[in-house]
């Protein structure tokens, strides 16, 4: 009957032993616990925190895991306390079976800095499993001529526990005629061997009835019992022998069930019945009963199930022959496990970082360890990955490894990295283990925002709506998510023409610019600012372009004529001589447009004439020159309307009325047309005042008329001798000359007047009117005299 198990005790049963292999700085750190197995989960083993001399919430800070080989975590971290503690109940026999001590290897892994701290818990036994034999009966057969002192090897109990728990005595029950002894096997376990005390006489009694108890050395031990059933033989004096007495055998671990192991042979030189062997397995434990199976004829051993060098890589077998009077001969069979590359390398991912920031130098991506059950080169492993990947793989301890960047990574240039870690191992042939990882760089704002263009240069047609979009400026940034939002302003200038902002204005999100007023191309023909494009990153990154709107003129403005004044109160009228040539230059008329380009432009052409075809204009200088001869039959006055009209789309124009009378020489009396005043009346409704005012300048222009045709007949008749008219000797003054070729005089006139008289006449008098030039000084002052070329005169 097997024994209660012991109470645990209360206060806690735990050993802690920590090595400190390496300085803790260094980061090499094994510590090495001890714990009872079958304690309940959550069990306390130690307080971490306290045995690596770190502060409360060092661990946790730093986040601390524990990893264990293997697929179960047998213990996790507390990470307020810092205590490691049991994750679930541990069985001794189910982790290591025989093996013993029973060693179950862990991983401390500390980040911020990365660090591995070895861990070792060995898991002590605890007296949970009786002895147990495999069958309830023993029968063993012994010939009655058995000598005293003779030993009989019996089966062995099994036991689970190891060590000071497993198997370490055998009794039996009290008899007269056998005793016991333990021996020791080579692999330490123990088995009883009967002894024979006197002889048999199977006719005194032909068997015995024993019962064989096995101890364990628990405290308090444990039992196990199986009965001795002793046959007493006739005499059979030839016990069977094995050829050999070690048979070594190596067998692949991939070997098919049913493979042919061994052949073992024993022969018996009795007859008969006597010389009948049969061939049995003699106290072998479960492991090698669940294995294999002998023939009992032939002493075939064969495979009962596939093996597994992981696992068990020998076995050590007991062959017993016996003969058919119960003598029996026994050999030993060694059967090695030959390990087969059949366990592909194992990759178990303790940390993995996927997103990690950009611009870092070597951070860690991955904490990784890898593992292959097999043996020598089949259990040997390298790692690596892909080639031309700023990736490296740092080895650690104990198959651990570390992938790290190899620089700084620009996320501008990859984003995302696929990362392939191979394991692949040794053996023949070889087996490889692939893990695939996707790394996402996160953005960091490095990448300041960058226009399409350096300098941008916006046409806008004056005269525009007010809050025309008139060009988009457009800025874009490498980066991503807010980094990557840009907002766009407009940058003070200096010393602009008009404030910048009630000019244009920007859109901040798009970079729209919209004309915030209309432009006036006779006002501002361009002008230039700066816009900056600030991203939302952190700090903020920017970056600016120059803008240039050029106005593009419209033709808005019409021409303007500047002579013949329009504004003046007395019409300009023009004298012209019958005896002129065709084309004699009459006048010309001179116009500005305030525009520019095409639309400045300008054309002239004859709108409407007195008589058709006598005058004409010169449609690009505005000249009026005569287009014939003048002729006696032609009316003495003339109206010339003239079209000053532009290029633009569309052409605007302006007329000018011209006044021109037709005089047979400027000695002639001149008379102001009658209709002219009464026209002027009935247009204008003037006062008497002005009709005298009128009739004034009148008579100043028929005086001036009067001395213009005289000087003109002097000219004609300079060769003849004197008359009405007498002149200076010599050549005619040279700036009275027309010296422009085109039969008058030139723009700027000037008269001088030599009247010669008798004795009857007054003394000579010079009168000297001038016509400033009208674009020149002066020309905006009297602006009458200088309107009516010909009708003022001043007197100096």
């Amino acid at each position: 009957m097997e024994s209660p198990l012991p109470k645990a005790p209360q206060k806690r049963q735990v050993t802690i032993i920590i090595f400190l292999f390496l300085l803790w700085e260094v980061g090499s750190v094994t510590v090495k616990y001890s714990i009872l197995e079958e304690r309940d989960s959550g069990s306390f083993v130690s307080n971490l925190e306290n045995d690596l001399g770190l502060g409360t919430g060092e661990l946790a800070k730093r986040g601390a895991q524990i990893i264990s080989q293997g697929n179960k975590q047998h213990l996790e971290l507390e990470q307020k306390s810092g205590n490691l503690v049991l994750k679930e109940k541990l069985d001794r026999e189910e982790l290591c079976g025989d093996t013993d001590p029973c060693i179950l290897h862990f991983q401390v892994l500390v980040k911020n800095p990365v660090q591995f701290i070895q861990g070792e818990l060995h898991l002590q036994d605890v007296n949970d499993h009786a002895p147990e034999f495999l069958g309830k009966e023993i029968l063993l057969k012994i010939a009655e001529s058995s000598q005293p002192g003779t030993l009989f090897p019996l089966e062995i109990a099994q036991d689970l526990d190891v060590g000071s728990n497993t198997v370490q005595n055998y009794i039996i029950s009290s008899n007269s005629y056998f005793h016991l002894l333990t021996r020791n096997h080579s692999d330490g376990r123990k088995y009883p061997e009967l002894v024979l005390e006197k002889a048999l006489d199977r006719e005194e009694q032909p068997e015995f009835r024993l019962t064989l108890t096995a101890l364990d050395g628990g405290s308090p031990p444990r039992t196990g019992t199986c009965q001795v059933l002793i046959l007493v033989l006739d005499i059979n004096d030839n016990a069977p022998e094995f050829a050999q007495g070690l048979y070594q055998v190596q067998i692949p671990e991939n070997s098919p069930v049913g493979s042919l192991v061994i052949i073992v042979t024993a022969r018996d030189l009795d007859a008969g019945i006597y010389g009948e062997l049969t061939y049995s397995f003699f106290q072998s434990p479960n492991q090698v009963i669940q294995a294999f199976e002998i023939n009992k004829a032939s002493g075939e051993i064969r495979l009962k199930k596939l093996l597994d060098f992981e696992e068990i890589d020998s076995y050590h077998i007991e062959i017993e022959a016996s003969d058919g009077g119960g003598l029996s001969g026994k050999c030993t069979v060694v059967i090695e496990v030959m390990d087969v590359n059949d366990n592909a390398p194992e990759l178990t991912m303790s940390l993995l970082i996927n997103d990690i920031p950009e611009n870092s130098p070597e951070t860690v991506v991955a904490i990784f360890r890898i593992s292959d059950p097999d043996s020598k080169d089949n259990g040997k492993m390298m790692c690596s990955i892909q080639d031309h990947l700023p990736f490296i793989l740092k080895p650690t301890v104990e198959n651990f490894y570390t992938l790290v960047t190899e620089g700084a990574l620009d996320r501008e240039t990859r984003a995302q990295y696929n990362i392939t870690i191979t394991v692949t191992d040794l053996g023949t042939p070889r087996l490889k283990t692939k893990h695939n990882i996707t790394v996402l760089l996160s953005d960091v704002n490095d990448n300041a925002p960058a226009f399409t263009q350096t300098s941008y240069t916006l046409l806008v047609h004056e005269n525009n709506q007010p809050a025309l979009h008139i060009g988009t400026i457009s800025a874009t940034d490498r980066d991503s998510g807010t980094n990557a939002q840009i907002t766009s302003s407009l940058l003070p200038t200096q010393a602009p023409p008009l404030p910048l902002a009630s000019l244009v204005s920007i859109n901040a999100d798009n970079g729209q610019l919209f004309a915030l007023r209309a432009l006036d191309f006779e006002a501002l023909q361009s002008f230039e600012f700066r816009v900056g494009a600030t991203d939302q990153g952190s700090p903020a990154l920017s970056s600016q372009a120059l803008v240039r709107v050029v106005v593009l003129d419209d033709n808005d403005n019409s021409p303007f004529v500047l002579y013949p004044m329009q504004n003046a109160s007395a019409p300009c009228t023009e004298l012209v001589p019958r005896a002129a040539e065709q084309g004699y230059l009459v006048t010309k008329v001179v116009a500005v447009d305030g525009d520019s380009g095409q639309n400045a432009w300008l054309s002239y052409q004859l709108l409407k004439a007195t008589e058709p075809g006598l005058f004409g204009v010169w449609a690009h200088n505005g000249e009026v020159r005569t287009t014939r001869l003048l002729s006696e039959r032609d009316a003495a006055r003339h109206r010339l309307v003239v079209l000053v009209k532009d290029n633009g789309e569309p052409p605007l124009s302006a007329s000018v009325t011209l006044h021109v009378l037709l005089v047979d020489g400027f000695s002639q009396p001149y008379l102001p047309l009658p209709e002219v005043a009464p026209e002027r009346a009935q247009e204008a409704s003037l006062t008497v005042y002005l009709v005298i005012a009128l009739a004034s300048v009148s008579s100043l222009f028929l005086f001036s008329v009067l001395v213009f045709v005289a000087v003109r007949l002097c000219r004609r008749r300079r060769a003849a001798p004197l008359g009405v008219c007498s002149v200076p000797e010599g050549h005619f003054p040279g700036h009275l000359v027309d010296v422009s070729g085109t039969g008058t005089l030139s723009q700027n006139y000037r008269y001088e007047v030599y009247l010669a008289g008798s004795s009857e006449t007054s003394e000579f008098q010079v009168l000297k009117p001038m016509l400033p030039n009208l674009l020149g000084e002066g020309a905006d002052k009297n602006t009458e005299e200088n309107c009516n070329l010909r009708n003022h005169f001043g007197l100096n």
